[in-house]
């Protein structure tokens, strides 16, 4: 152990450079206002921490605290929260779009999201221009992780209804410890209340596929806004979550579209990696599912699957067992 003065400027020296880690990885990310406020938090508490001889864990400890955790929001843990999920409901928020900007310039033409089946574990090239295009155009959008050469993949959901196989979903997440994004509709978490509290509770993201599950290429700003904000609402007052995570019901978007939604604060996700697994009536079978998806993966593979599917549920151990012993790591959208 250390002691008296050799504590003192052990700590500071401790501090100093951690403060100097914080600042220099958060300029990477061009946060550079998270970085103050970590920074700024950790220096008034060197006093203290002589003082009370807080551990060094505790101090990294509270420079992550205090730092802005993603996309996603949560409400209070409280014992009195009349929510499902027991936080504390959050305060709605008002979109202001198009106050300052004039969307006017960005076409309307109807775009279907197209992505390509990739082979040899590597993207297709459609979901690379894809991608490109999204990052050329400034949009705040992904289809694919270009910004690694990691083999990562991120999984995610579409919900627009339930028929019995969520459930079995989250179980097999959780027993696999992996994270998944699940893109629900206002039907979706109105009717299945306790299930979707489940996906919060358990650190998946919730995110928002719109009130009514429209073509986005056809709406007017107005009717944009009220289908992206009558989801959150419903989400901060009853579950006390949000997430700043959209996906296009259908693929379906236009440059327009896509504009206005990131005007409001939200990622569009799209995917490089999917298969027709919508349709209930035409399962195929649990080793059709684990084989094609095995096929198409890649690194930084955004992967699209549908929670009504049953061929999912019961491939999906599998699908996560084989692509880890191909070396790849389930990651959420939160550490993109």
């Amino acid at each position: 152990t250390i002691s008296g003065d050799y504590m003192k400027y052990f700590i500071f020296i401790l501090v100093f450079v951690l403060i100097l880690t914080s600042c220099g990885k958060t300029n990477n990310n061009n946060e550079s206002t998270t970085s103050n406020e970590a920074s700024t938090d950790v220096h008034t508490s060197v006093p203290d921490a002589v003082e009370l001889e807080i551990t060094t864990e505790e101090i990294v400890s509270e420079i992550v605290n205090n730092s802005t955790s993603g996309r996603c929001f949560y409400g209070e843990k409280t014992d009195t929260a009349n929510t499902v999920t027991g936080l504390e409901p959050l305060e709605k928020k008002d979109f202001t779009v198009g106050a300052d900007k004039d969307f006017s310039a960005f076409s309307t033409e109807m775009i279907s999201h197209s992505y390509g089946v990739a082979t040899e574990e590597k993207a297709h090239y459609i979901s690379i221009t894809n991608q490109q295009f999204f990052d050329e155009k400034k949009f705040d959008a992904v289809c694919l992780d270009t910004a690694t050469t990691e083999k990562v993949v991120y999984l995610t959901f579409d919900c627009g209804y339930e028929n019995g196989f969520t459930s079995k979903i989250l179980d097999t997440l959780k027993k696999k410890e992996v994270k998944a994004a699940f893109f629900c509709t206002l039907p979706q978490i109105k009717d299945n209340p306790e299930l979707v509290a489940r996906m919060i509770n358990e650190g998946h993201i919730v995110g928002n596929h719109s009130v009514t599950h429209p073509d986005f290429s056809t709406l007017s700003v107005d009717s944009i806004c009220d289908e992206l904000k009558g989801f959150d609402d419903y989400l901060r007052e009853n579950f006390g979550y949000s997430s700043l995570y959209f996906r296009f019901p259908q693929g379906k978007y236009s440059e327009k579209s896509l504009s206005v939604i990131n005007s409001m604060g939200y990622k569009c996700v799209f995917w490089s990696l999917a298969y027709a697994d919508w349709d209930t009536e035409n399962q195929k079978g649990a080793s059709y599912a684990l084989d094609t998806v095995m096929a198409r993966i890649h690194p930084g593979a955004v992967m699209l699957l549908h929670s009504v599917s049953s061929d999912n549920a019961q491939a999906l151990s599998s699908i996560i067992d084989t692509a880890r012993e191909k070396g790849y790591d389930f990651r959420s959208l939160e550490d993109m």
